[in-house]
């Protein structure tokens, strides 16, 4: 060949290529690898510290879950100190409501609309050489003309509209002034009978005196789960005042001294507060809340009405022996006020100082064993007479609704008696349409209960059975009973079951109760008509 031989073609090197491509695939590969590696790395730290946050929220958990149950059981531990050191005593004078007029906002009333302007309306001004040399216009005397009419015509309807809006702020006004007047009239008639009732209660007057110690007891603040009933009686002649109150049940002191986690099961336990410390505590809420009620009455008493206060402390609850409700006292005493007023409330052990005051004390309050209250609420609220043996004088099989009213009246009596209580009849059309009272001297009745007998021949109005829950409550009694010969309605039995302090007994229940109790056969009266499914 010319210019010399040519050269050989050179041969692409393969193999070198595979290795190259080899190691590319290892660095990948590897680099892959690191990066597996440093995802598990980072879900690994996620995971602890995700384990380690929740860890630290269940201490949390445990920690406010105890912090609770500490609290809680040292508001019962203190149930004393507290009204003794913070509580300032209730008086006539922190009753007194406090009038304070409320403002008069008028809006965009107090603020007339801008009044209109000529400039507003003017026409724009002549120009030219006509008008620099002061020829008239016709067209722009016109024009002049019409803007004065136009702005005649929005001065006339601002007048007005500010008329109205003068009228409108004028009623808002008096609106607004009455309600100021009625509402300082209210406080005006709340304080004037607020200051008859004080002046009353100065003298010892039994209702004054009574509705005062409630507004002292309803006034007092325990923790949220202590119930929040109580009855009240004074003796205006002696001065002395009987309380009942109602205390909480064992179920009050927390269950758990303290939480743990127990991580194995990822649960959160108690630690069960031990059975001495629980009895313990109970006790101890109970005697602070008689001492606690006996200092809140006599300190928000200054005038010294009252001298002395037999205090019964009750609890309501269920007899699961028998299913029934029962109320049994678990501490009853009384202390004159200067008794009372020589104790150390601070500085005494709540129990001994129980025992100081002479109190019954139930050997076993959480088991809830009764004690006999030292005293009970008498009946000279309610105007009674001789009884009449009624029994005696029936037949082998008597007629209910062939008795007379009164007749009636006493046999009702009798069969309590028979079942086991005292009674009493009242005065016919003396007692707000209570027929008799009756006690039970067990300390687990729950004390006074009133009684309505009616003879009758058809179903008893709903209006009488809810009457006679009013005249529960006025009479402050524990219950009220409804005895008829006949029968009640669907709504009044509802309504005694929702009120809870009813109690109707219809002409079946008086068949079984007389044959029990007193081994009469009686025949009450009509039988009720049967009701549509």
């Amino acid at each position: 060949m010319a210019g010399g031989a040519a050269r050989p073609r050179r041969q692409p090197d393969y193999a070198a290529q595979a290795r190259r491509a080899e190691a590319e695939q290892r660095r990948l590969q590897q680099q892959a690898e690191r990066e597996r590696k440093a995802a598990e790395t980072r879900a690994k730290q996620a995971e602890r510290e995700q384990r380690a946050a929740y860890a630290v929220a269940r201490a949390q958990e445990v920690v406010d879950l105890t912090s609770v149950a500490e609290d809680d059981a040292e508001k019962l531990r203190t149930l004393l100190a507290r009204s003794v050191q913070q509580a300032a005593p209730l008086s006539f004078s922190a009753l007194r409501q406090q009038f304070t007029p409320a403002v008069f906002v008028a809006g965009r009333l107090d603020r007339a609309a801008p009044a209109p302007r000529w400039e507003d309306f003017e026409p724009p001004a002549r120009r030219g050489l006509l008008a620099s040399l002061g020829f008239a216009s016709p067209r722009h005397e016109a024009a002049v003309e019409e803007a004065r009419r136009r702005f005649d015509e929005a001065l006339s309807e601002h007048a007005r509209g500010d008329e109205k809006r003068v009228a409108k702020l004028a009623e808002r006004r008096a609106a607004h002034d009455s309600k100021v007047r009625e509402a300082a009239d209210r406080v005006h008639a709340f304080n004037a009978a607020l200051a008859e009732r004080e002046a009353a209660y100065r003298a010892g007057d039994v209702e004054a005196v009574e509705w005062f110690v409630d507004q002292v007891l309803a006034a007092s603040v325990y923790p949220h789960d202590f119930p929040k009933r109580h009855q009240v009686s004074y003796q205006a002649d002696t001065g002395d005042l009987l309380v009942q109150l109602d205390l909480p049940l064992e179920d009050v002191v927390p269950p758990a001294r303290a939480f743990k986690y127990v991580k194995t099961r990822d649960e959160i336990v108690p630690v069960p507060r031990p059975e001495k410390e629980r009895k313990e505590l109970y006790a101890s809420v109970l005697a602070q809340s008689a001492l606690r009620t006996l200092h809140e009455v006599f300190a928000s008493d200054p005038n010294r009405v009252i001298r002395s206060i037999a205090l019964n402390c009750h609890v309501d609850t269920i007899d699961r022996a028998t299913g029934r409700g029962v109320h049994p006292c678990l501490i009853t005493l009384q202390a004159s006020r200067e008794e009372f007023e020589a104790l150390v409330l601070t500085k005494v052990e709540p129990r001994l100082c129980l025992q100081r005051l002479r109190a019954l004390v139930s050997p076993n309050p959480y088991e809830l064993e009764p004690v006999r209250p030292l005293v009970t609420f008498d009946l000279s609220k309610f105007r009674l007479m001789d009884s009449m043996d009624v029994v005696s004088g029936l037949d082998s099989r008597p007629v209910l609704i062939d008795l007379s009213p009164l007749e009636f009246e006493h046999l009702v009596r009798q069969l309590f008696e028979a079942i086991g209580m005292e009674g009493w009849n009242t005065q016919p059309s003396k007692d707000e349409g209570v027929d008799a009272v009756v006690m039970n001297t067990d300390p687990v009745m729950k004390g006074l209960c009133v009684i309505q007998a009616k003879r009758s021949r058809n179903v008893v109005p709903f209006e009488t059975v809810s009457a006679l829950a009013g005249v529960v409550e006025h009479k402050r009694a524990a219950k009220g009973i409804l005895v008829t010969t006949s029968w009640f309605g669907r709504a009044s039995q509802a309504f005694a079951q929702d009120h809870g302090r009813l109690e109707l007994l219809d002409g079946a229940n008086l068949i079984h109760l007389f044959k029990e109790h007193l081994n009469l056969d009686v025949i009450p009266g009509p039988v009720p008509p049967k009701r549509r499914s």
